[in-house]
């Protein structure tokens, strides 16, 4: 295997988180394919404190890693063969060519859970920039507690393991700011835009601290939060795939436009400035000024595909092609203003979250609490990407005095609060079991601890090698 894994967390089995649910991995894998796999990996899901929708336009965000996560248990095959396989019954089993596979995403439904397998495997086979031995067959079992489409980044969790195990296994250079991007190129197969955030967390993630994520270069810079700070999630129990619509890449393509035509109105290079962070770069603008660049030029609530190619000099064909994505294709409406200014204002709130971590006066948890209020308004009204279940997690919170905001993309998933002390974290809590809980039915047949839970920052991929004599897990050398 490669030398170069300075940078990688390792740590034996009695240290390492989901103790028990390593031991059950290994057993299944020892069930399923009559031998012992080679190694283990584990990687968390994340929760993003602040900054949504705002790491595809280039700006900073916050997340942290949480305690679920998705492991890999894996070996290589004795044939070309990938054989994936699930822990969880319910997910049916897929075998495939590691030489001739493809990856079609259903036209409705969205992508199959393998198929998020399939994108880390074809993102270090495909990568031309890395070294790797010849693509070999590999036994994959997959055992995860990270709810799906909550916002709590399972899919990306998954292409993020399958990147790390299958650089592992074919003798790749093991670097986390590398992986972390081919991890976010290649969730593209499956047709998401996204921007990285949830691939740099699931690498660069340290425990007992949040990172403030930043990019070109990717960097991650660890802030300690205040100590009496909690942060609550709680599952909305209504779920958002956001690769098995348009909705998140259609928001993606209004930055992207709204970010061209300000440049073209400012006489700028248009075509190169499709990320609002290079538009201001190019202007030397503040995030305050940016916003007053919107307000004052953005005059439309409402763009028409008509209206933009006017604007923007082009035709129906190189508008299309060009300027749209393939799920995105056939809109006929835009609403450039209101993407444009919650990016500049949410981007301008991390700031403000991070300064305020950073002085620690007396009050920053209340400030802490305004600004996530905030964020969750501006993605409701601005982005439009709420769901009524977050909102009602947030309406008993503000009754709370709690600090919630929806996290992760939206349209459903997962809320995350900061909470002042243990004490308001409970009650908190008590109160969601009682007025959300209790009132959904979905909610009775499920473990209400998995469904709203605090969660402190954890640590990010690790590899465990397995011993071939003893069922131990070890430390890579």
């Amino acid at each position: 295997m490669a030398n170069d894994r300075s940078d990688l967390c390792v740590q034996v089995l009695e240290a390492a988180p989901d103790c028990r649910r390593l031991s059950r991995v290994l057993e299944c894998f020892s069930t399923e394919f009559a031998r012992r796999p080679s190694f283990v990996v584990r990687c968390s899901g994340r929760v993003n404190i602040i900054g949504e929708h705002v790491d595809y336009c280039g700006y900073p965000v916050f997340p942290m890693a949480i305690e679920q996560t998705i492991l890999l248990a894996v070996a290589p095959s004795d044939d070309n063969l990938l054989h994936i396989k699930n822990a969880d019954n319910s997910f049916k089993s897929y075998k495939c060519n590691v030489l001739t596979f493809s990856i079609d995403v259903p036209s409705v439904g969205g992508p199959n859970w393998y198929q998020y397998v399939l994108c880390g495997v074809k993102g270090i086979l495909d990568n031309s920039t890395i070294q790797h031995d010849p693509a070999r067959g590999m036994l994959i079992m997959l055992s995860g507690n990270i709810p799906p489409a909550s916002g709590l980044s399972s899919s990306s969790a998954i292409v993020s393991a399958t990147v790390l195990a299958t650089a592992y296994m074919h003798n790749a250079t093991l670097n986390k700011q590398t992986l972390a991007t081919i991890s976010a190129e290649c969730e593209k197969f499956i047709g998401t835009q996204g921007g990285g955030m949830d691939q740099a967390i699931a690498y660069l993630a340290q425990e007992g601290c949040a990172q403030l994520i930043e990019w070109n270069p990717l960097r991650a810079t660890p802030i300690q939060l205040p100590a009496n700070a909690v942060f609550v999630i709680a599952n909305s129990l209504s779920e958002a795939n956001k690769a098995a619509t348009s909705d998140f890449n259609q928001r993606v393509v209004e930055c992207r436009l709204a970010s061209r035509l300000l440049a073209k109105q400012m006489k700028l290079n248009w075509r190169e400035l499709n990320r609002f962070a290079d538009l201001q770069k190019a202007l030397g603008y503040s995030l305050e000024q940016m916003d007053a660049l919107v307000q004052a030029n953005l005059s439309l609530n409402v763009y028409t595909r008509t209206d933009l190619l006017k604007l923007l000099d082009v035709t129906e064909e190189d508008f299309t092609e060009n300027l749209l994505t393939p799920n995105t294709r056939n809109s006929q409406t835009f609403k450039l203003k209101q993407r444009a200014l919650h990016v500049f204002q949410e981007a301008l709130r991390v700031q403000q979250f991070i300064e305020t971590a950073k002085s620690t006066p007396e009050d920053c948890i209340s400030r802490m609490k305004a600004l996530m209020k905030q964020s969750h308004e501006s993605l409701r009204t601005l982005y439009e990407c709420s769901h009524e279940n977050l909102d009602q997690i947030v309406t008993i919170s503000d009754r709370l005095g709690v600090g919630t905001r929806l996290t992760g993309a939206g349209w459903g998933g997962c809320t995350v609060a900061l909470c002042d002390g243990v004490e308001e974290s409970k009650r908190f809590v008590e109160t969601l079991k009682a007025e959300f809980y209790a009132n959904i039915p979905k909610a009775q047949a499920s473990d209400i601890g998995s469904l709203c839970f605090t969660t402190s920052p954890q640590r990010g991929a690790e590899i465990y090698l397995i011993e071939k004599q003893q069922n131990n897990i070890l430390p890579t050398p």
